[in-house]
């Protein structure tokens, strides 16, 4: 369930002073006077009711894979940025994924520029388990929240991109550097079509894109986490198969059997890092996460499935979350000898792995410019883990 609140915890009302903070405080940035920044600071409340009005809107168009309305989305945004005076342009490097950018012109072209990014698809919703429909952006007068699929991640940030430079625009500042924003499709489901062919292109590579924002956890308080890394999705599914036969017999062996075997070693090594989490000596984002997604056998029948007959297939999805120190090469080890392993007739398959290891050269290069980056060497503590 995700929901957000608009009262004065709800991030899209704060965003703008932050980023107009970020812009203004520096003179290698920014041309913008204290006269000019007490105007953009403040908020009236048509202006908080319109915000959260346009927040509203945004979240209402269906964007949810595997079947994102995206024609709508990107027809709302541009309206928002011809309301900006922002220029826009719409890039499909693959069909039917359009990719908008839009473009604030600096004073001072061979600056480099500011790049705001997010995506304008959402993962799948289940109505029946929403308090609300996912996609009425119901507000509840009683907390102030908005329920919505996309309102944490990544409408919201979206949308403070734009409030702020509607702030901006609003207090007559000219910034210094172009600024881009970003609206990317396909995310949820990989991002290689959008923000993986939108980096490699030759229009990225001319923007001279110079800082990066991109979307972090929501914060409900004044202090603001900075994220400088990012776990990979690993989509892993394991098979195993075994002879078929009747219900009513022992086999050793069985395709079930052997699976079982294989999420109960998953299960063990899932519980030692959550512990490392529980206990307060790792963060979330600092161990191998596995959850199981789905688990797969037996042979339909008009009813649901035939309950005498032991299956000669069975397979199980895990998503996995590999932080960027991990050991890579022992984790894959442990996948191919202990929860997969041939001798027990069973295979495996990364449904997206490869495209995360490549990476983007951008975010590698603003990671390394962080003192504590270890460069390419590995972290001995989660060889160990391993």
């Amino acid at each position: 369930m995700e929901r957000s609140n608009r009262l004065s915890s709800y991030p899209l009302l704060r965003f703008p002073f932050l980023l107009f903070l970020l812009l203004s405080s520096s003179a290698a940035l920014t041309a913008a006077t204290s006269e000019n920044a007490n105007k953009g600071a403040s908020f009236s409340a048509a202006e908080a009711e319109a915000a959260v009005s346009r927040f509203q809107e945004y979240l209402r168009i269906n964007t949810s894979q595997p079947d994102p309305d995206y024609a709508t989305a990107v027809r709302f945004l541009r309206a928002q940025a011809d309301a900006l005076s922002l220029e826009s342009d719409v890039f499909e490097f693959a069909p039917g994924k359009p990719l908008l950018l839009l473009r604030w012109p600096g004073r001072i072209p061979s600056l480099h520029a500011l790049l705001l990014n997010s995506h304008t698809d959402v993962v799948p919703a289940e109505p029946l388990k929403w308090v609300y429909p996912p996609f009425s952006a119901a507000l509840d007068p009683s907390t102030g929240n908005i329920y919505a699929r996309g309102s944490q991640d990544m409408k919201c940030v979206g949308l403070q991109y734009l409030e702020a430079l509607r702030r901006l625009r609003a207090a007559d500042f000219a910034p210094d550097r172009t600024i881009y924003l970003s609206f990317v499709p396909d995310e949820e489901i990989g991002g290689n079509d959008g923000a993986g062919r939108f980096a490699a292109s030759e229009k990225f590579q001319k923007m001279k894109v110079g800082v990066v924002l991109d979307e972090g956890l929501a914060s409900p308080g004044e202090e603001y986490r900075v994220f400088y890394g990012e776990r990979s999705p690993w989509w892993l599914v394991i098979r195993a198969r075994g002879a078929p036969g009747h219900g009513a017999k022992l086999y050793d062996g069985s395709a079930m059997e052997n699976l079982m075997k294989s999420v109960e070693a998953v299960r063990r090594f899932r519980a030692a890092q959550f512990d490392l989490v529980k206990a307060g000596v790792k963060a979330e984002g600092e161990v191998v996460s596995v959850n199981l997604v789905y688990l797969k056998a037996g042979t339909p029948s008009p009813t649901g499935f035939v309950m005498n007959l032991q299956p000669s297939e069975a397979e199980v999805g895990l998503d996995i979350r590999v932080p960027p120190n991990a050991d890579t090469e022992a984790l894959e080890r442990r996948i191919a000898e202990e929860w997969a392993p041939s001798s027990r007739n069973m295979t495996f398959e990364f449904l997206n792995k490869d495209e995360y290891l490549k990476g983007i050269e951008i975010y590698e290069s603003i990671i390394k410019a962080f003192a504590s980056y270890k460069g390419d060497t590995k972290d001995e503590e989660s060889r160990a883990e391993l």
